[in-house]
């Protein structure tokens, strides 16, 4: 693209109706946002996870072969997303969106202040909107990604990678029992993430074609919990739910908790397991083109003479048993 002068991102418009979750609040945004912002110079020594989501969404970008003339990358940290998908794809220019003042500040042009929550980008205005672990920071993510599906042509693409649900299972089952057991109380410290048996229902509430949902589970190891602990300050994501107790964890809490993950969650060597699933999700923006469903009743062939099987008759069954480093 040198020697051209990028388009202007596409202009801001009235926010979107409501989607009807508005009302309910599962994450401090304010506070997600200073943590970010703290985490911004931080984030080089524990961008592991970082790097490997922007592998997997490039890689899941590369045998797309068509060219995608304006794209976003929302919520694009430090451009590591951005930089891998202009080495896979055909992206004539790529906007890089963040809501973080010292992200944004990094990036390169173009770029937009951006919140993923009230998306400023006029609709059927992209041909291709990428995220890298953002949205499931976001309070209404079925209203998140209709508005990212408004915003794209018809035929664009939907790529995203998300925390997925078993995501510091470790770490939220340690700090459970040890506040339990030490004050009678357990208080939410670790985020709930998007499971996977829900991520493609999401893409077609959303109104997305063709929606794919897939995960990939990295197990990272510590030489102790607590250096799990320093790599989440580092990304960001220490405790920003709404309803944290406002309260410091106690010390005798936080050292117990320790002592548990070590105890269940190391291997033979000693160090600490933790776990990082990633959940992906694709969808395109529904065209004309695309291939369609068949209408109930309209095969032309029997299942079983395709399989090559016996049909049984409905309410028979079928013989046989069942059974970081």
């Amino acid at each position: 693209m040198s020697g051209m002068t990028p388009p202007e991102p596409p202009p801001a418009e009235t926010p979107p109706a409501p989607t009807g979750n508005e009302s309910y609040r599962l994450f401090d945004r304010a506070l997600l946002a200073r943590r970010r912002a703290r985490s911004a110079a931080a984030l080089p020594d524990s961008d592991f996870l970082l790097a490997e989501a922007a592998e997997g969404l490039a890689g899941r970008l590369a045998p797309v072969v068509r060219d995608f003339p304006l794209a976003l990358d929302l919520g694009a940290h430090d451009g590591r997303l951005g930089r891998a998908a202009l080495k896979t794809a055909k992206i004539g220019t790529l906007i890089s969106g963040e809501s973080c003042s010292k992200f944004l500040q990094a990036l390169p042009d173009p770029r937009i202040a951006c919140d993923e929550e009230i998306l400023p980008i006029r609709d059927e205005s992209l041909d291709l909107v990428l995220s890298g672990l953002s949205l499931q920071w976001v309070n209404d993510l079925p209203g998140a990604l209709i508005q990212i599906r408004r915003a794209l042509k018809p035929d664009g693409l939907f790529l995203a990678a998300l925390a997925g649900g078993d995501t510091l299972n470790e770490l939220r089952s340690a700090l459970i029992e040890a506040e339990s057991e030490i004050t009678g109380g357990v208080s939410p410290r670790v985020a709930p993430f998007v499971e996977i048996r829900d991520a493609g229902g999401l893409l077609q509430r959303a109104g997305f074609a063709l929606p794919v949902a897939d995960a990939d589970t990295l197990t990272v190891r510590y030489r102790n919990p607590f250096r799990l602990l320093q790599d989440l300050r580092n990304m960001g994501w220490s405790n920003a739910l709404i309803d944290r107790s406002r309260r410091p964890m106690r010390r005798d809490v936080l050292f117990r908790a320790m002592e548990i993950y070590a105890e269940k969650f190391s291997d033979p060597d000693g160090r600490a397991r933790a776990t990082f699933e990633i959940v992906y999700l694709s969808g395109w923006a529904p065209h004309e083109s695309q291939q369609q469903p068949l209408r109930p009743g309209s095969a032309r062939m029997r299942l079983a003479d395709a399989l090559g099987t016996a049909e049984n008759p409905a309410g028979e069954k079928a013989g046989g048993d069942t059974g970081r480093e």
